[in-house]
């Protein structure tokens, strides 16, 4: 699955900054700046609950960035 991430953001010329856990057999994260990537196995998600780490975080609508980006 995050293979299948890159490859695509790839073929639009987007390029990850950062990558970590390929090595790893639970979670691998695809950083590329204003969006980060979390790839997990059910008991990685269930261990980490990113959702409840981050549920003071403000929400964002990101619909008008999608759909420029799919316009280019």
């Amino acid at each position: 699955l995050a293979g299948e991430v890159e490859f695509e953001l790839d073929q639009d010329g987007i390029k990850p900054l950062h990558i970590e856990g390929y090595d790893s057999d639970s979670w691998i994260l695809l950083d590329y700046g204003t969006v980060v990537v979390h790839v997990f196995t059910r008991e990685a998600r269930d261990t980490y609950d990113l959702e409840r780490l981050w549920a003071d975080g403000e929400k964002c609508d990101i619909t008008e960035i999608i759909d420029n980006t799919e316009a280019e």
